[in-house]
């Protein structure tokens, strides 16, 4: 595929309340459609993946860093034809030592929804080490996707994913089995060991999230019980062992489809906080919870919307007391993407409006990061007949 890259940079004035915020644009163009970011802060540097496609529906999956004021130069480190390329349902990766580990799905038959999980493990430089190998090897032509990773302290990687290998049977009742949540390690060669099941019963289709604290790593999700409750779950490996999932908070959510708006779980120290979105009291509601025992208890919600909640959270910890959450919400006169400073005392900052933003699928799911005290923002936008990646920044001392 033919690639041109443009970068343009642009100041822009947003006010909020009393003050004004200087956020600034940074945008690049492909001459292809670009969607789906993951993006990721890591030992000073910025990264990311995107997916590209052509008319002919050729797809790569892109990877590339934010260093010393510039972009480095793209690399391409994947290429396919059946792929399974899904707005909510995108790739990710993460970065660990000299090495970034990166996923992406392939169909492995020809309904909607059978695809697999793909790896790809490679030195930042581009050298490569693992090209192109499965995570789920359990062969059934069923769901595999939503996937996390976090990295393992220089010495591999952690993975966690939904999996629907128990999907294709079916109950007593005729009805299929639920999706499950597994989880494994990738080491720094790209073996695949200490796989298992974390919970069995799991809502199909909201994003999962991890995160590796100083005591191991930590996986939060949409549970789904047999009354089909879906709230948001979270389960610790604590001295090589996986504790029972508990509950973030008893929202009490009973839907009967998944909502397609999964958590986010971040760590500094012993200090967690997951960002969710919920339906209280009727009520559409972005919440935000802290932990200060590495995930075994959790403080009362704060509310974080302020207009009709849509969620697709993101969020960061900007010190080991206030995290920056973005989120979206809208009203009659349009939708909004925002971000709001959260203090573990429970202080919450006034809202400051990064943009106006569709509220419809191809937005995607907004990806956010601090980096050097900046505050970095991408999403989705629809220009000219075809999809871009948007990103701004902001000074945190601004929020």
């Amino acid at each position: 595929m033919k690639k041109i890259v443009i970068f343009l940079y642009s100041l822009t004035l947003l006010s909020c309340n009393t003050n004004d915020i200087i956020i600034e644009e940074i945008s690049f163009l492909y001459d292809n459609s670009n969607a789906q970011p993951s993006l990721v802060s890591t030992n000073g540097s910025l990264s990311l993946t995107w997916i590209s496609s052509d008319d002919d529906m050729n797809v790569s999956l892109n990877f590339r860093q934010f260093k010393d004021e510039k972009w480095t130069n793209p690399q391409t480190l994947a290429v396919g034809t059946n792929w399974f390329v899904n707005w909510a349902d995108f790739p990710t990766h993460a970065i660990s030592g000299d090495q970034v580990l990166t996923s992406y799905l392939k169909k492995s038959a020809s309904g909607t929804y059978t695809y697999d999980v793909f790896l790809n493990l490679q030195k930042l430089s581009g050298e490569k080490i693992k090209e192109d190998f499965i995570l789920n090897t359990d062969g059934f032509k069923a769901e595999h996707g939503f996937v996390s990773i976090a990295a393992k302290d220089n010495e591999g990687f952690f993975i966690s994913w939904l999996d629907g290998r128990n999907t294709v049977e079916k109950d007593m009742n005729g009805n299929h089995k639920p999706m499950t949540i597994r989880f494994a390690e990738i080491t720094n060669a790209g073996d695949i060991i200490s796989e298992t099941e974390l919970d069995s019963s799991v809502c199909d289709c909201c994003q999962t999230s991890i995160t590796y604290s100083d005591k191991g790593p930590i996986v939060v999700y949409r549970d789904r019980s047999e009354e089909e409750v879906r709230d948001i779950y979270v389960t610790r490996n604590i001295n090589d062992e996986w504790e029972n999932p508990i509950p973030v908070h008893n929202d009490g959510w009973v839907i009967y489809g998944c909502p397609v708006n999964g958590p986010k779980v971040v760590s500094n120290s012993n200090n967690l906080a997951v960002s969710w979105f919920t339906v209280f009291d009727g009520k559409p509601t972005v919440n935000l919870s802290f932990s200060e025992s590495y995930g075994s208890s959790f403080s009362s919600p704060i509310k974080i919307n302020d207009l009709n909640a849509i969620g697709r959270v993101d969020a960061a910890f900007l010190n080991e007391k206030e995290v920056i959450v973005s989120y979206m919400e809208g009203d009659d006169v349009g939708t909004y993407l925002r971000i709001k400073k959260v203090s573990i005392d429970g202080k919450v900052s006034e809202p400051i409006t990064i943009s106006k933003i569709d509220s419809g699928r191809g937005t995607g799911v907004p990806q956010l990061e601090i980096l050097n005290d900046e505050i970095f923002i991408m999403w989705t936008v629809f220009d000219d007949e075809n999809n871009q990646l948007k990103t701004v920044r902001l000074n945190s001392k601004d929020v």
